[in-house]
């Protein structure tokens, strides 16, 4: 289409009617008629095009430098040095915190946390399990956290928990439901789209050394001995999608167009030259079984038949045009993922204190809706479900729990903290709010990822 063709498009007429039903975002005509959409629902779009996201967004983070720091950025930001259990149980008369019961659980939680007790493998402590379960979040879009009650290791509580990648979830057939419930994608649900039980394989249908999933064994777990983590992007959506979705095409292309860059600038930088003798001679061993061989290194010199010639094209390379698209690209992909520029680039050069201030105030605002996702839908109710084996198990000696459980599962966990660009700054600024009334001393440390207690204790 021409640009005058394009233009008149544009501003072409429409009677009364049409411009009474239509948005302009909703018109169909020669500019809109390759946007394609369609109305199906969440999981009809995931059930063809999440196994091809998942693998792609796993290649780039294996092999893509932006995509592996992005990764980084998402793991050290959520979780840090980890998210750290606080008992909130409080005494009965007075309401004051009940510190003997709260230190009595606070020590067994740790003692369970070490790998060797919490992990059915013996490979991830619980910190290094809340990392990867972030990490397969971003990459993959969800993750699978079985519950096993039962002890390992030297374990006094019959408690573990295993990781599952989403490929262990049965997703190409429709395994046999309970009367009244469906399978969506490996995930049995009733008339409301509950959860009711999980249909995994007992063994990753890509490992070599597992054998072919339909080979395999398959196991139907009950919804409550399994978390699913997975952020719903709309109603209804029972799997979830990796964050790269929108950005897998353009780091991909990004990775090629680096990738010729490089090849350019090697053949320009490759000096060659060409000597001409007047016999026309081969010199040298050029020659292998009556075929001369093409190959060019820097710094060697060939030697051409008399008359014969060689064009060597300029390829001017570097042009200084690959940081500047770099740039503009990988805004685009820190975008789609949930990350600063700053942060997947690892370019600090255009920045100053205000622009990072506010880049970071932004980017932090995403990282604590994450820390609070995690805290309700992992730490909480993993928390919740071990209490109570430990206290079935008597390891902990908890007077009334039968009665009373939430008196004894009331938690504050502390989420990692971040420090500013000018810290004098933002001291000055917690110390006027305080001595202004519009926070205490305990919100600020809380802030800094800090406890008040713990403060005061270490200051005697």
């Amino acid at each position: 289409m021409g640009v005058r063709s394009a233009i008149r498009e544009l501003f072409r007429p429409e009677g009364p009617k049409q411009r009474r039903r239509a948005y302009a975002g909703a018109r169909f005509n020669r500019l809109t008629s390759d946007w394609v959409t369609t109305g199906t629902s969440a999981d009809s779009e995931i059930k063809s095009s999440f196994k091809a996201l998942r693998n792609r967004a796993r290649q780039l983070c294996r092999d893509n430098d932006y995509a592996r720091q992005a990764l980084r950025a998402i793991e050290n930001n959520v979780i840090g040095q980890g998210i750290k259990h606080q008992g909130q149980v409080r005494m009965q008369r007075g309401g004051r915190l009940d510190e003997s019961i709260n230190a009595q659980i606070h020590e067994e939680w740790m003692r369970w946390s070490h790998k060797n007790r919490c992990d059915v493998s013996g490979l991830l402590s619980f910190h290094d399990m809340e990392r990867l379960l972030v990490r397969s979040l971003a990459e993959s879009g969800e993750v699978f956290i079985r519950i096993i009650r039962r002890p390992f290791g030297d374990s006094k509580v019959p408690f573990a928990l295993q990781v599952l990648e989403s490929d262990y979830l049965i997703d190409d057939d429709q395994p046999r439901a309970a009367e009244g419930n469906t399978v969506r994608m490996g995930i049995e649900v009733d008339g409301y789209l509950r959860p009711q039980a999980y249909h995994f394989y007992a063994n990753h249908p890509g490992d070599v050394y597992a054998g072919h999933p339909s080979n395999g064994r398959r196991i139907r777990v009950p919804a409550s001995d399994v978390i699913h983590l997975f952020i719903p992007e709309r109603p209804s959506q029972t799997r979830g999608v990796t964050w790269f979705a929108s950005a897998l095409t353009r780091l991909h292309m990004l990775q090629g167009y680096e990738e010729a860059e490089v090849v350019r600038a090697r053949a320009s930088s490759a000096l060659m030259g060409f000597i001409t003798s007047p016999e026309g001679e081969l010199v040298g061993d050029e020659v292998y079984e009556g075929e001369r061989v093409q190959d060019f290194q820097p710094g060697v010199f060939r030697y051409l038949n008399s008359g014969e010639n060689v064009v060597v094209p300029d390829l001017n390379a570097p042009d200084g045009q690959l940081e500047p698209f770099t740039r503009s690209m990988l805004r685009a992909v820190a975008a789609g993922v949930g990350v600063s520029f700053e942060s997947i680039s690892k370019n600090f050069s255009e920045a100053n204190y205000s622009s990072s201030r506010l880049s970071l105030l932004e980017e932090r605002d995403t990282y604590r809706v994450l820390q609070r996702f995690m805290i309700e839908n992992f730490h909480q109710v993993v928390f919740d479900a071990w209490l109570e084996m430990a206290v079935l198990s008597g390891t902990l000696n908890l007077p009334g729990y039968d009665s009373n459980p939430d008196r004894y599962r009331a938690s504050r966990w502390v989420a990692r903290s971040w420090e500013w660009v000018d810290p004098m700054k933002e001291v000055e600024a917690y110390k006027t709010a305080v001595r202004c009334g519009f926070k205490t001393l305990g919100q600020v440390i809380a802030e800094q990822g800090g406890d008040l207690d713990d403060v005061l204790v270490m200051r005697q």
